[in-house]
């Protein structure tokens, strides 16, 4: 088998290949064999039918056909692997010549991952914000503790602001009450804006027993995007009640004695929790570097496949919710689908030069990933998916993405091994130190490996901010 290629860009080729007619037999046995338990000729046992027979009935020309469409993956695939090539997607196909008893030959044109110019990797530093916790910060965490721990007294006047109302709720259509349109009994915060447009406004300044009808636009189901008119009634108002900021409350909500004690342990928390924070930003800001210093070419096809593909999972998902693109931009506070769909590409063009880069410095480095990191991470996504390792990793079989989740275990490890020589200061100048991001919980014997905090621990920073619960277990404790 004779086989060339041919570079048509920086992320496509062209593979011309040539295949002797004997590299042929296994594909004409598979063929014949399907085609014997296919056909019924009298005379002939089901199975026995021979080779020239079967020629005769199908018909020499579809023979070939399906020995060539049986051939050709295999072939492809083979030639794939002796050269090396790192094909993305599928490829385009074209038989350039078929000689019965000759030869086949066919081209495949197909995406490929460029090969990357990696500049020096041996200083890499990176500049993140201070660690700064502030009396204001503190002490809005220690009045989310004082919300939880906050009493509902029942009270006689109109709802307001901040009040928790009983209501029942009724929506018509064209005078029709909708379907599943009507509720008792619920309970909501006024203010909150989080159930539907108006309410608030209908609610606020009602007595128990008082009702009022507004208008608001239905944002999900069949008549998504038309105004229903809604009829609101409070049952009942009660005020929120706050604990008294002292030692007492200091007991309640945790295990101190003092109201001082209490905020060195929030301040400790929230230090903590920022400092996990700069971890995560020295990893994005790591890999921004990286997309500006190294030019990494993008195959379109493979942007376009993604787009689509996010395009027709989203379609699905707003169908399942009653809901089109226009409600869902609104809601989203997108200017247009034009706007929504050029973020989309950036993001996803930034995603596949972020994994271009980091395999080619995987190369380089010739990073592997053995059973320890594949465990690891498997249990890691298992808990941020909110379910069993094993059930994880039946999953991924499943589906069969086996090999783009180990690709990713390699990335993920080659990120943490660069951050790990990456010298991360703050933006006074102090050094970042990655081993105060180690968690604590890991076995004894653990502190004389060499992995630090992996790009993975750090997901969790990435959405940790100042709101995040006092009480909440601290990071040691989820990392």
């Amino acid at each position: 088998m004779k086989s060339t290629i041919e570079e048509l860009g920086p992320t496509r080729v062209r593979l011309a290949i040539e295949v002797p007619w004997g590299d042929l037999d296994h594909a004409f046995g598979e063929v014949y064999k399907e085609l014997r338990n296919q056909v019924r000729i009298p005379g002939f046992r089901p199975g026995k039918v021979p080779n020239r027979i079967i020629d005769q009935r199908v018909g020499r020309p579809a023979v070939l056909e399906q020995v060539v469409n049986h051939a050709i993956p295999e072939v492809y695939s083979e030639v794939v692997r002796e050269n090396q090539v790192r094909v993305i997607g599928q490829p385009d196909v074209e038989v350039t010549k078929l000689e019965d008893n000759q030869v086949l030959e066919f081209t495949a044109e197909v995406d490929v991952a460029p090969k990357l110019e990696l500049p020096d990797l041996g200083e890499l530093t990176v500049t993140v914000d201070d660690v700064e916790v502030s009396d204001e910060d503190v002490e809005q965490q220690i009045s989310v503790m004082r919300e939880r721990f906050a009493m509902l007294n029942a009270v006689e006047r109109a709802a307001q602001d901040g009040d928790f109302v009983s209501i029942d709720l009724e929506a018509k259509l064209d005078g029709e009450v909708l379907e599943d349109g009507s509720t008792s009994g619920m309970s909501y915060e006024v203010g909150s804006g989080q159930l539907m447009e108006g309410l608030d406004d209908a609610v606020r300044g009602l007595s128990v027993d008082e009702s009022k009808t507004f208008e608001t636009a239905l944002l999900n189901g069949p008549d998504a995007g038309k105004t229903a008119e809604v009829t609101v009634t409070v049952r009942s108002v009660k005020e929120k009640e706050l604990p008294e900021l002292d030692d007492e409350f200091a007991t309640t909500a945790s295990e101190f004695e003092t109201l001082e004690e209490l905020r060195d342990d929030v301040r400790t928390r929230l230090s903590r929790t920022k400092t996990l924070q700069q971890g995560a930003q020295a990893r994005d800001k790591l890999v921004e570097h990286l997309l500006e210093t190294v030019e990494v070419p993008i195959p379109e096809n493979l942007v376009e496949r993604e787009v689509e593909w996010r395009n027709n999972a989203m379609a699905q998902e707003l169908q399942k919710a009653g809901m089109d693109w226009d409600a869902f931009l609104e809601m989203s506070g997108v200017e247009s689908r034009e706007a929504y769909d050029a973020d989309q590409r950036k993001n996803i063009e930034e995603a596949v030069k972020t994994q271009f880069v980091l395999d080619a410095i995987a190369d380089e480095r010739e990073v592997t990933v053995d059973n320890d990191d594949l465990s690891a991470q498997i249990m890691a996504q298992a808990q941020r998916n909110r379910m069993s390792p094993e059930q994880y990793a039946q999953q991924l079989q499943q589906g069969g993405n086996i090999a783009e989740f180990v690709a990713d275990v390699r990335r993920t490890k080659t990120l943490a091994q660069l951050l790990e020589q990456t010298t991360i200061t703050d933006e006074s100048g102090n050094v970042v130190d990655l081993e105060a991001l180690r968690p604590k919980t890991i076995q004894a014997d653990a502190a004389t490996e060499d992995a630090d905090a992996s790009p993975a621990d750090l997901e969790s920073a990435d959405s940790a901010d100042s709101s995040e619960s006092a009480d909440s277990p601290d990071e040691d404790t989820k990392a």
